[in-house]
């Protein structure tokens, strides 16, 4: 994961809506990210262990599966924020995607720089979880900077 320094973050965005992807995809590599852009949920998981993103953008529904299938098999293996985007308004949905992994979700239509600013606080926050040593004294894990 880059923390900084001359390499560029790395985003998975997974949206189905070509048009959308396109937008966010210009947008986000005009802000200094390199973004890998998959319209189906298939090969996601295959493309986040083979290239490592930074941060992974995915949208809820999906032609071929269900974002929050993805989102699950993700946090199976993978540590990495990922930022849940949908059309749907429902609590529920919100409520749902957090707890099988999202990091945070942002409902559509999007605010780009919105977009923008939870991207960079969930890099910063996971950028500072690698520098993060865990002290271990019986049962007790402290995660110390």
């Amino acid at each position: 994961m880059s923390t900084g320094g001359n390499m560029q973050e790395k985003i998975l965005l997974v949206e189905d809506d070509v048009p959308l992807a396109s937008l966010l995809s210009e947008y986000l590599t005009g802000q200094g990210f390199t973004v890998e852009v998959l319209h189906r949920g298939a090969e996601v998981r295959k493309r986040v262990v083979g290239g490592q993103p930074d941060l992974v953008i995915l949208d809820l529904m999906l032609p071929d599966t269900s974002g929050l299938d993805v989102c699950r098999s993700l946090r199976e293996g993978w540590r990495g924020p990922i930022l849940m985007l949908t059309a749907m308004k429902d609590d529920i949905d919100v409520v749902t995607g957090l707890e099988l992994g999202a990091d945070d979700y942002l409902g559509k239509p999007i605010a780009p720089r919105v977009l923008l600013a939870r991207i960079r606080a969930l890099l910063r926050r996971s950028s500072s979880d690698l520098g993060a040593e865990m002290l271990e004294v019986g049962t007790i894990s402290i995660n110390v900077p």
